[in-house]
């Protein structure tokens, strides 16, 4: 199963079965390789495969748009997997990469908080002083599948090559740059060339324009019907014996300005908080000391059935982050708020440039936690 209710229209991530996490370690499985943990995912046996990385492309979104993604629409076999949580890029691409939960790797939102110094760290542009092998400081799942003699390799954009959480979730292969889809597509067939090996391929085109459009856009559905046909041309060039595997990172939910809920035009939600991370549709709020139960009460007051709002240790004990290291406890928030349906939970002050999204992620509803396993 794709995980347990929780909440009403909630999903919680079920990291003892089939999460994004769950990926490589399957692939390691299915090209013979020893040391990682089994799990529920099971793939079919091969001398290669292409994991290929949608980003945004949620397995409901996916499931909806039949008639522009035919190709992806007919790999539609196996259950969905889960992202972890917050269901957002930062967070999943070090899952998959480590094959280790949000609390154990530590990137545990698109902003967090450093504990030694009080700071608030953007995980995609890496804008503060944090050395990445000191913030995730475990061996990713590429470099284990390395030492064991599997050649991997990660195509993505020049920019990302040297960036924070590349460096958090991807070291030990080699990067291959890769800013189009010629350049992807090259990179897979010649990495696939290699027996055996793991050749990664991210694809972020979908997201942007989620983001800006809304999943609800003909700009949206026309970068899914390139995408479709990108993908189908992959399988088409790489050898038959070769596995590709396309998954995603997170879904998306359209908010208007209507679902908007801005935290600077109510007093109550700031009384309290020294501090607010995360992103809109999943809030950190770091506390003052002595504050947590209060500011629990007013985010509860505010908000009501529009987001689930809990103490670090009640969503720690629901399993949200999955096993949390101590080193990585004090990033998450004191109180953390998960917003419901398409609510988003805005800051004027702090993140001005959230409130001109359209698409967004980082909940726990089913249209951005299921992700979709696809066998081709």
């Amino acid at each position: 199963m794709a995980g347990t209710q929780v909440e009403p229209d909630f999903i919680e991530p079920d990291y003892a079965g089939r999460t994004l996490g769950d990926v490589l370690p399957a692939v390691a499985h299915s090209l013979g390789v020893p040391g990682f943990e089994s799990s529920a995912l099971v793939l079919p046996p091969a001398p290669a495969y292409v994991v290929m990385l949608v980003d945004g492309l949620g397995h409901d979104l996916l499931a909806e748009h039949r008639v522009q993604a035919p190709y992806l629409h007919s790999l539609l076999g196996q259950p969905p997997a889960t992202c972890g949580v917050p269901s957002t890029t930062a967070t999943s691409l070090t899952s998959l990469g480590t094959a280790l939960t949000p609390g154990q790797h530590g990137l545990v939102g698109f902003t967090s908080r450093v504990p030694e110094t009080g700071a608030l760290l953007n995980s995609l542009f890496w804008d503060q002083p944090v050395d990445p092998l000191e913030w995730q400081p475990n061996p990713t799942a590429f470099a284990r599948l390395e030492s064991a003699g599997v050649h991997t390799s990660v195509v993505s954009k020049r920019e990302f090559r040297s960036s924070g959480l590349t460096r958090c979730g991807q070291r030990g292969a080699t990067y291959v740059d890769a800013d189009d889809i010629g350049e992807r597509i090259a990179g897979a067939l010649a990495g696939a060339e290699r027996r055996p090996s793991l050749t990664y391929v991210y694809d972020g085109d979908l997201d942007w324009h989620g983001h800006r459009a809304g999943v609800d856009s003909q700009r949206w559905r026309a970068q899914l019907r390139d995408i479709d046909e990108d993908v189908q041309e992959l399988r088409d060039e790489l050898p038959d014996d070769v596995r590709l595997l396309v998954v995603a990172d997170h879904g998306m939910v359209d908010s208007t300005k209507e679902s908007h809920i801005d935290v600077d035009e109510h007093p109550a939600l700031r009384d309290g908080v020294v501090l607010l991370g995360g992103e809109a549709r999943f809030r950190h709020v770091y506390c003052h000391a002595g504050a947590v139960d209060d500011v629990v009460a007013s985010w509860r007051g505010v908000l009501r059935d529009r987001a689930t709002v809990l103490t670090r240790d009640d969503a720690i004990a629901r399993g949200w982050f999955g096993q949390v290291d101590s080193r990585v406890r004090l990033r998450l928030g004191d109180v953390v708020a998960a917003a419901h349906d398409n609510w988003a939970l805005m800051s004027s002050v702090d993140f001005k440039y959230e409130m001109t999204l359209i698409g967004l992620h980082g909940s726990l509803t089913p249209r951005e936690m299921n992700i979709p396993i696809l066998v081709g």
